[in-house]
């Protein structure tokens, strides 16, 4: 059911339909969920400390003028990881996680909202 925030020009901020989706084999490993917003949660796998990986995030919902908002939901060690989108593109995002503390693996949930924005 269509929020009182959509619009028939596209997507606003407020309630969307959302989508889930978890890393397989990495945290490298690319994801694909096609909603306007959503959760993604990565591998367990260990990621150094003060390292990144970046993935890439398939979403037909994403144009290249759109910001794209990600925030760290849940599964980390309080203050430990920082999310960021590191690049945008018609169809994909890219997200990089950065480790700030010492070594850890832990599947780490990652929220997202695609806000729509005019080229």
């Amino acid at each position: 059911m269509a929020s009182i925030f959509e619009t028939s020009a596209g997507l606003a901020i407020g309630y969307t339909s959302g989508g889930a989706v978890t890393q397989l084999t990495s945290k490298a490993t690319g994801v694909t969920v096609n909603a306007p917003s959503g959760a993604i949660t990565t591998d367990d796998a260990s990621l150094a400390g003060n390292a990144e990986v970046t993935f890439t995030v398939t979403n037909s919902s994403v144009t290249a003028s759109d910001v794209v908002l990600v925030s760290v939901q849940s599964g980390a060690s309080t203050g430990l990881y920082l999310a960021f989108v590191s690049a945008t593109a018609a169809g994909s995002f890219d997200v990089t996680l950065s480790n700030l503390g010492s070594t850890a693996g832990e599947a780490v949930v990652i929220n997202f909202a695609v806000m729509k924005a005019a080229a």
